[in-house]
């Protein structure tokens, strides 16, 4: 049996992504992280597939490239959604449920919005804050975010006492460029990792840079792999809702591969 797949990209976070609509995807750890293993497989920091779901346009079900199938991921998620599209699943509007509840999102020939969950707090420590956009971040600022040795570091911390019995955490460090732009760098757990763009983390960033510095309620955020733009509205005490990440997602190549 073959098995058609696709490859997609949001801002070099890229993705192998399966139409599982049958539910006939052989999903083992092995073979997942084989597929998105750079030198063997296929590569990629993730894979997804794509499942029905009652009431919802479809359901995203997404692995890391370890093969463990992991929490949201926000250009996954992005990526998802086009992919989606290009199957005629969906028109400019759709709602799909992910691994953290039910998602919006916005279509155009340019770019993916995608609404993601509403954060109920920040988590301030003197050197870091921490807050869950649907996967964990670990947010820390830096002066020159290019001289951060994000891969040492990052490793360090997911692992670390704090985080690490609890699962890890994914570590963001954060450069601001100006009120409204920042630059970040992602160590991702489950990759194990830096990646060119992760956007719960850029998410995650925007939300640390309101709370510590004061931006406005749209920021610009400058990854390894193009730009992405945040927008949300303040609840109040550290919580946000109706939060936007929108940014390119755009396929990259198809091909088929044999499970054996």
């Amino acid at each position: 049996m073959l098995i058609h797949f696709y490859k997609y990209q949001g801002t070099g976070n890229d993705f192998i992504m399966v139409d599982d609509r049958t539910n006939t995807f052989p999903s083992s750890i092995d073979f997942i992280a084989r597929l998105c293993d750079r030198r063997f497989g296929i590569g990629g920091d993730g894979l997804i597939l794509i499942r029905k779901a009652e009431g919802f346009d479809f359901r995203m079900v997404y692995f890391n490239a370890d093969g463990q199938e992991g929490s949201m991921c926000g250009n996954g998620g992005r990526c998802a959604v086009r992919f989606a599209s290009d199957l005629g699943i969906c028109n400019e509007e759709t709602s799909f449920i992910a691994v953290d509840g039910p998602h919006e999102a916005v279509v155009t020939p340019e770019v993916i919005s995608l609404k993601m969950s509403d954060v109920d707090g920040i988590i301030r420590h003197e050197d870091h804050d921490f807050l869950n956009t649907g996967s964990p971040h670990y947010i820390t600022y830096v002066e020159d975010v290019t001289k951060e040795p994000v891969f040492e570091t990052g490793k360090s911390i997911r692992y670390g006492e704090i985080y690490g019995p609890k699962g890890g955490t994914n570590v963001n460090f954060v450069e601001v460029k100006s009120r409204n732009t920042i630059r970040i760098r992602t160590y991702e757990r489950g990759v194990e990792d830096e990646t060119y763009s992760c956007g719960t983390g850029a998410t995650a960033a925007v939300l640390s840079h309101y709370a510590r510095n004061g931006s406005d309620n749209s920021v610009d955020v400058q990854v390894e792999g193009g730009q992405l733009n945040v927008r949300f509205e303040s609840t109040g005490e550290g919580a946000f809702s109706n939060i936007w990440l929108t940014g390119p997602a755009v396929r990259v190549y198809e091909g088929e591969l044999s499970p054996e």
